[in-house]
């Protein structure tokens, strides 16, 4: 069986919440991320349509999950993610911070600080005011002063404050979430409030081993047909949860490049030709970070295109491949930059995009947080 790909714009209707639904949810670790990705695949999309579905509709919902990382999730898929994913998130992050500030001397007992500091932060949200900054956060609470040193020595060294981490665990915990922003789209200057306050209940309980299968069943709904492999490295968790997510969901084995892969057993109909296409898609973006897998999209691009722990930067597609990577330049205008011969309509395709990018940004430079080897090397 031959793969697929869940990115031509002929899938999505005109409305933002389709992509994230249509793709589990959107990367969202680099602030311009959800907006470049939402962009590519719907028509006519302002920066104020995502801006509402976020922070007026709260259908979508910034929160940390697989791979510790920050998507955007449709609202519906809240408890999956939080009992299949942030949970287990959780649990590290809330260990790793507790080691740390003890070994750094800041607290003897680092569990009763934390336990302390977190409730700190969660009577400070709940008084009524909206969401607050961690700058407020910070002047009010003095629990979440302090720093520790990482690094010593080192040019990349320094000092990391211990209270913005205290965030990281409620967060990934489903107490509180992202609500708000006090910079531009391609920035991030959060703003907090309790999940409760925000979204108007807390996230349902459901098991852990529920919440695992929804998001594998979802992933193979968008990305399927997929490998243990891909599962595994996708949700961040271990094959033993990958193979029992598998075994009571009703999915079908099938021959995937001489390995074995899973579809959903209700999708397996043949997947109808489409007109050849072209995207240009932001660093992080769900299709190009979908697999673990990725040669039969990728080729031998991964060096130019992923920096040294695999995080891809921006891409330009034709046809269901990576065909080259993209940035912009100093005026602000979007340059394409291709790895091989792709032939006369497909560079017209990709200008056209480029073109079309371009006007969108509207002069805005957008500094990407994993620009690629490429765009280093020639930006």
């Amino acid at each position: 069986m031959s793969r697929r790909h869940p990115l031509s714009r002929g899938g999505w209707s005109a409305t933002v919440t389709n992509p994230p639904r249509g793709l589990v949810c959107l990367h969202a670790t680099d602030p311009a991320t959800v907006y470049l990705s939402a962009r590519a695949r719907v028509d006519g999309m302002t920066v104020g349509d995502l801006d509402r579905a976020l922070y007026e509709e709260r259908s979508l919902v910034r929160h940390l999950a697989m791979r510790r990382t920050q998507f955007v999730f449709p609202r519906e898929t809240l408890p999956a993610a939080q009992a299949g994913a942030s949970g287990r998130v959780a649990d590290r992050e809330r260990r790793s911070l507790v080691r740390d500030v003890e070994k750094a001397g800041l607290f003897g007992d680092g569990a009763r600080w934390l336990d302390e500091a977190g409730a700190a932060v969660l009577g400070a949200l709940a008084d009524g005011a909206g969401p607050v900054s961690y700058r407020e956060l910070k002047a009010a609470i003095p629990v979440l002063a302090g720093a520790i040193v990482h690094g010593e020595g080192k040019s990349w060294g320094g000092k990391m404050s211990i209270g913005p981490r205290v965030l990281t665990v409620l967060s990934a915990e489903g107490l509180v979430v992202r609500a708000g922003n006090d910079g531009s789209w391609w920035t991030s200057r959060n703003r907090w409030a309790t999940t409760e306050s925000w979204l108007g209940s807390r996230i349902a309980s459901v098991p852990e081993g529920d919440g695992t299968a929804r998001l594998v069943a979802e992933w193979l709904r968008a990305f399927g047909p997929g490998t243990e492999a891909d599962l595994k490295w996708w949700l961040g968790s271990t094959l033993t949860a990958v193979r029992q997510a598998l075994s009571v969901l009703d999915v079908a084995r099938v021959d995937l490049d001489g390995g074995v892969g899973y579809l959903l057993a209700d999708d397996l109909a043949p997947v109808g030709a489409v007109e050849p296409w072209a995207a240009l898609l932001p660093g992080l973006d769900p299709t190009t970070m979908g697999w673990r897998e990725r040669d039969w999209y990728l080729g031998s691009y991964q060096q130019p295109l992923f920096d040294s722990v695999g995080n891809a930067g921006p891409t330009a597609w034709w046809d269901g491949r990576i065909v080259g990577g993209w940035w912009q330049d100093e005026a602000g205008r979007v340059v394409v930059h291709l790895l091989e011969d792709v032939g006369v309509e497909a560079e017209r395709a990709l200008a056209a995009e480029a073109d079309a990018l371009t006007e969108w940004l509207g002069g805005v430079r957008v500094m990407l947080r994993f620009p690629s080897p490429l765009s280093k090397q020639f930006a």
